[in-house]
């Protein structure tokens, strides 16, 4: 409502005249009851706020980022150390991450070292991130899940 307008039962037309004396807008807020609620505002500014508070809540909301990390099942101990850095700042970052052992043609035999290999790094990783998803063969690729520990 308007700065200097009191609430009172008037007819659409003299509503109308009100607002437009005013340089605001008539809005209807009910129409449910009898007779419907009007109220003078501001539209545009009305509408503004609203926009801002859903780019707050929006803003507000948690985003999901998922980081890959892939080995081979015969990936060496430097190599593994390597991705193990980068896999620790992507937990430390509150990102999940995904650990997949790829097997190429004949490795496809190896499904035990990459299942130790995935194992190994949900161990190193066991005070930083929790494994939402354990070791488990999709098509040419043993994935595993992962994701930050909950900070207290």
């Amino acid at each position: 409502m308007g700065d200097n307008v009191e609430p009172k039962v008037c007819t659409k037309d003299e509503g109308l005249k009100i607002a437009s004396n005013l340089g605001l807008d008539l809005v209807e807020i009910s129409s449910k009851s009898d007779p419907p609620v009007c109220k003078i505002i501001n539209y545009n500014k009305f509408l503004y706020s609203q926009k801002k508070k859903q780019k707050e809540i929006k803003s507000k909301t948690a985003k999901v980022v998922m980081k890959e990390i892939r080995f081979g099942p015969n990936t060496d101990t430097h190599d593994y150390n390597f991705k193990l850095n980068h896999a620790t700042k992507f937990i430390d970052d509150g990102c999940k991450l995904k650990a997949y052992v790829f097997f190429k043609g004949r490795s496809i035999i190896h499904k035990d070292r990459g299942e130790i290999l995935l194992l190994k790094l949900a161990q190193d990783l066991e005070e930083k991130a929790k494994v939402d998803q354990l070791p488990k063969l999709e098509g040419k690729r043993m994935i595993m899940l992962l994701s930050p520990m909950l900070k207290k």
